[in-house]
């Protein structure tokens, strides 16, 4: 992947801080930047993905009473083998789409 050359300004004991760090982790204070972006801008998509799995537990039981078991709206919750037909709106038994 081809790289972009940015350049920030920080006061000297972060930068200090930061060429400590690198040195500790044997990689260049550049690597040591890079990484941290990834790990911060990660640690977004796990957050989101633990909210929207969290908001699914919570409203599990309103989403199944809406969609039921096969995602139609408003036919509420699915029993035994029937389906609805997408194509003709009618009762259908599974396999014989």
């Amino acid at each position: 992947m081809a790289k972009t050359q940015l350049n920030v300004r920080v006061d000297e004991s972060t930068a200090e801080a930061a060429r400590r760090r690198a040195q500790q982790r044997g990689v260049s204070v550049n690597r040591y930047i890079e990484e941290l972006v990834k790990q911060d801008a990660g640690e977004v998509g796990r957050t989101f993905v633990e909210a929207a799995a969290d908001f699914m537990k919570q409203y599990e039981s309103v989403f199944a009473e809406e969609f039921g078991a096969t995602g139609t709206a408003g036919s509420g919750p699915r029993t035994g083998a029937e389906v609805r037909s997408a194509k003709h709106d009618k009762p259908v038994k599974q396999g014989e789409r």
